[in-house]
């Protein structure tokens, strides 16, 4: 089994960054996608940013040219780094990936805890 452990959620005025950090751990042959979702209140859960194997990065509309995914595959690790927040970021940040764990191609796809993100002056 693989854990997603997310951090670095926080209180910021608009205008301000926030660094996201998701960590993953356990039986990890090799990452296939890291991705961050977010889930405002009353709201459904929406894709923010994608990073599948080597291809390009894909973001929602509402937050390209702000934020960007990266990922650090030695560590198993994925960020995303939040600039120019506003208020309608405002929400619970998730971590989702899907991981091989094995040599065999057996894979493993989950969701973290989430992180809070407060976007207010």
């Amino acid at each position: 089994q693989v854990q997603l452990v997310e951090s670095g959620g926080g209180l910021v005025q608009p205008g301000g960054s926030l660094r996201l950090s998701c960590v993953a751990s356990g039986s990890i042959f090799s990452i296939n996608e890291m991705n961050w979702y977010r889930q405002a209140p009353g709201k459904s859960r929406e894709m923010v940013a994608v990073s599948i194997g080597t291809e390009s990065p894909n973001y929602a509309d509402s937050v390209k040219g702000r934020f960007t995914i990266s990922r650090d595959n030695a560590k198993n690790t994925v960020y995303l780094q939040m600039n120019s927040l506003k208020p309608a970021d405002t929400a619970v940040y998730y971590c989702n990936g899907e991981f091989q764990i094995d040599s065999v191609g057996s894979t493993w796809h989950g969701w973290g805890q989430g992180t809070q993100v407060t976007v207010s002056s």
